[in-house]
């Protein structure tokens, strides 16, 4: 088991199949490397953190895409 799998472990978290969490975190990068946009908001807010403390919900398809959004929102 990877480390990143048994990081995710720790957690109290509902998860399928651990052993995807690698392949999931490589999906993540690759698709913040397709969202050029969306990383420089990121790198601009980070030490500000404008949305720290909000609640912030949505309905919404979950994909690798969904990911860098609530990444980037947290």
């Amino acid at each position: 088991m990877s480390a990143l799998a048994k990081d995710v472990l720790k957690g109290d978290y509902k998860i399928k199949d651990v052993t995807l969490a690698d392949w999931g975190r490589r999906e993540i990068r690759l698709a913040e490397n397709e969202m050029p946009a969306l990383m420089r908001l990121r790198e601009k807010y980070a030490a500000e953190q404008p949305l720290k403390g909000a609640k912030i919900i949505g309905c919404i398809h979950m994909t690798v895409q969904t990911a860098v959004l609530i990444e980037t929102l947290i």
